[in-house]
C-alpha cells in the first residue's frame, strides 16, 4: 500500500472510531460521548498532550487547546518539550499524544511500539538566521549545508538548542551532511533551551542558528536577527500526531488521545491551522498537511 493511500486509510479509521454512519459521535466502552454544541462531559475528560516548543512559541496552541475544548468538551493538558522529550514521555506512557516534528525519530518510535497511528498534521519549513552583518557570509551560500560550512570557517557564533528536539535532530543532520561535527568548538555553543529563548541567545550574542518558520515569524520583531537562507532541499518541517499505545499505561486516555487527532485533521480544523497568523504576519506560519504524502512533501 502507498504511504499516501495508508495515510488516508488512517484518518478514515480514526473518524470511525469517533463518528457512525451519522454526525453522532460513537462512544467507547465507559466513555461518555463528547461534546460539541453543549453535550455531556468525558468521563475521563483530561488528556495529555506532549508537544513541541515550537507549537507553543509560534502562538498555535493558545488557538488550538481552547477550540478543541470547546468543540468536543475534553480537557487539552499540553507539555510544551523538544520532540525528542515528547516521544520519551509517551514511551513511557506519560502521555495520551504526542505532536512532533522529527520524522525519523517518530518512525523509529512507532516501530518500537510506541504507538497505535501517526499522522501528518501540518508543515512549514527551517530558516537559518543571524546578525544582520552576517560575518560568516551566509548570505552567498547555495545551500544550507554550505551555508553550516561557512560559519564554521568563519568560526562565527553557532547557538544550538541541543535538547534533542526536532529542530536540533535536523540541525544535527545538517551537520553531518556538511561534513562537520562542531560539538566541543569554543563557537559551538548548545543552550538546552525551547526555540523561543535559543532565539533570544542568538539575538543577544549575535549568533547563528536554525529556526522553524511558526517561531521566527512570531518572534522576529523583537529579535536583532535576519533571516539569511530558507527553502531548499532538506529544510521541510513536517508536524505528525501519534497516538501512544494505551499497553504503555492504564492511565492512558485512548478515547480522548483519538478525539484530538480526529479533530486535528478535520477539514474546520485544518482550515484554521491554515489561517493561523495571516492576519498578523501576512501568511500563515503553517500549512495544513491532513491526508498528503509525507514523501511528497519531504522532496
Amino acid at each position: 500500500m502507498k504511504r499516501g493511500h495508508l495515510e488516508a486509510w488512517l484518518i478514515a479509521g480514526l473518524a470511525l472510531l469517533l463518528s457512525g454512519c451519522t454526525a453522532t459521535a460513537v462512544t467507547p466502552v465507559g466513555e461518555a460521548s463528547p461534546r460539541s454544541t453543549g453535550g455531556e462531559t468525558p468521563s475521563r475528560p483530561a488528556v495529555l498532550l506532549a508537544t513541541t516548543t515550537s507549537v507553543q512559541d509560534s502562538g498555535l496552541l493558545d488557538v488550538l487547546v481552547p477550540q478543541f475544548e470547546r468543540a468536543t468538551g475534553y480537557t487539552l493538558k499540553p507539555i510544551a518539550v523538544g520532540t525528542g522529550q515528547a516521544l520519551a514521555l509517551g514511551a513511557r506512557g506519560e502521555a495520551d499524544v504526542v505532536l512532533a516534528h522529527a520524522p525519523e525519530a517518530e518512525r523509529a518510535w512507532m516501530a518500537e511500539g510506541h504507538g497505535t497511528a501517526r499522522l501528518l498534521v501540518m508543515y512549514n519549513d527551517f530558516l537559518l538566521v543571524g546578525p544582520p552583518d552576517d560575518p560568516a557570509g551566509v548570505r552567498a551560500a547555495a545551500t544550507a549545508t554550505e551555508a553550516l560550512q561557512r560559519i564554521a570557517a568563519a568560526r562565527a557564533l553557532w547557538v544550538s538548542r541541543g535538547d534533542q528536539s526536532g529542530t536540533h535532530q535536523l540541525e544535527l543532520q545538517l551537520w553531518q551532511a556538511a561534513g562537520l561535527a562542531p560539538a566541543g568548538q569554543p563557537w559551538y555553543q548548545e543552550v538546552g533551551q525551547g526555540m523561543g529563548q535559543t532565539l533570544n541567545i542568538a539575538s543577544e550574542k549575535g549568533g547563528y542558528t536554525l529556526v522553524d518558520r511558526g517561531t521566527w515569524l512570531a518572534r522576529r520583531s523583537s529579535l536583532a536577527l535576519v533571516a539569511l537562507r530558507e527553502g531548499g532541499p532538506g529544510l521541510r518541517n513536517l508536524y505528525h500526531v501519534l497516538l501512544v499505545n494505551p499497553a504503555k499505561s492504564p492511565q492512558i486516555n485512548a478515547a480522548g488521545a483519538a478525539a484530538f487527532a480526529q479533530w486535528l485533521v478535520s477539514p474546520e480544523t485544518q482550515a484554521l491551522i491554515g489561517a493561523y497568523g495571516q492576519d498578523r504576519f501576512g501568511e500563515p506560519l503553517f500549512v495544513p498537511a491532513a491526508g498528503r504524502s509525507e514523501a511528497e512533501l519531504a522532496e
